[in-house]
This record gives C-alpha cells, sequence and structure tokens, in this order.
C-alpha cells in the first residue's frame, strides 16, 4: 500500500525536503550565531550611547542607528530573517487580493460605530449614575 501524504513523494519513497535523512532542514548553528550577533550589535549600539555620554547627542545617535543597521543587516542574514522576508512579501502579495470597502461602504460603517460608541458611552454613564445613587443610599451618604 502506497503511502499518498504529501510529506512523501510519489514514489513511497523519504519524506520530500532535502537532507540526508529526508526531512526538511531548519535553521542551523551559523543562523542562531547571525542571531545572536544581531541582537548583541543593537545591544552594543546602546550601550555605546551610554558610554559615550561625553560625546556629542549627534555622535552618540549615530552609535545606537549604526547598531540598530548592523543588528538588522545580521538578522537578514539568517534563515529567521530570510523567512520574515518571505513571511512579508507573501502577505504583500495576499493584501493586494483583498477587497476593500467603498467609499459609501466606510462611511456608514464608520457612522454606526459612531453612534454605537455614543449609545454605549450613555448607557454606561447610566449604570454608574444608577450604581452611584445606590451606593449612596444603601451607605446613607447624602441626597
Amino acid at each position: 500500500m502506497s503511502d499518498t501524504s504529501p510529506t512523501r513523494s510519489s514514489q513511497g519513497g523519504p519524506p520530500a525536503g532535502g537532507g540526508r535523512d529526508g526531512a526538511v532542514a531548519g535553521p542551523g548553528p551559523v543562523d542562531t550565531a547571525w542571531l545572536v550577533a544581531s541582537v548583541a550589535l543593537l545591544i552594543a549600539g546602546i550601550v555605546a550611547y551610554y558610554w559615550f555620554d561625553a560625546q556629542h547627542m549627534a555622535v552618540r545617535v549615530a552609535m545606537v542607528l549604526g547598531g540598530l543597521a548592523l543588528g538588522v543587516v545580521a538578522f537578514w542574514m539568517s534563515a529567521y530573517g530570510k523567512a520574515v522576508w518571505t513571511f512579508a512579501t507573501g502577505s504583500r502579495v495576499e493584501l493586494r487580493k483583498m477587497v476593500w470597502p467603498t467609499l459609501p461602504e466606510t462611511r456608514n460603517i464608520t457612522l454606526i460605530v459612531f453612534v454605537f460608541v455614543l449609545l454605549l458611552g450613555i448607557f454606561f454613564w447610566v449604570i454608574d449614575w444608577v450604581l452611584a445613587w445606590g451606593t449612596r443610599s444603601l451607605l446613607g451618604g447624602g441626597a
């Protein structure tokens, strides 16, 4: 009996995706090193901001921005960064497929939201007023 699951080849062989045992290779130690380096570079930029407090503010801000930029570059070099980029591009494609509401639909829904916010505001004000009146009556706090 052949296995027709999507993770196996059509000939019933090892799972598709590569690797010695047929498994899809995940992020390795090099990717973890890139991730650690990106965090370290960001932290180094922040530490440099406070370490060099005698420097001009523009230089200190440039150190933070430089650490951030180098950290982002190091992150994009890892498999994690490539996965984020793939997700972002896929999201952009899906966003283009979306059907956006027309201007009259947007106005109508906005008006409905404002009316409900106003009604709920009045409702909670009345509930608060009744509860405050009841509390004052029970505790003898006055009229």
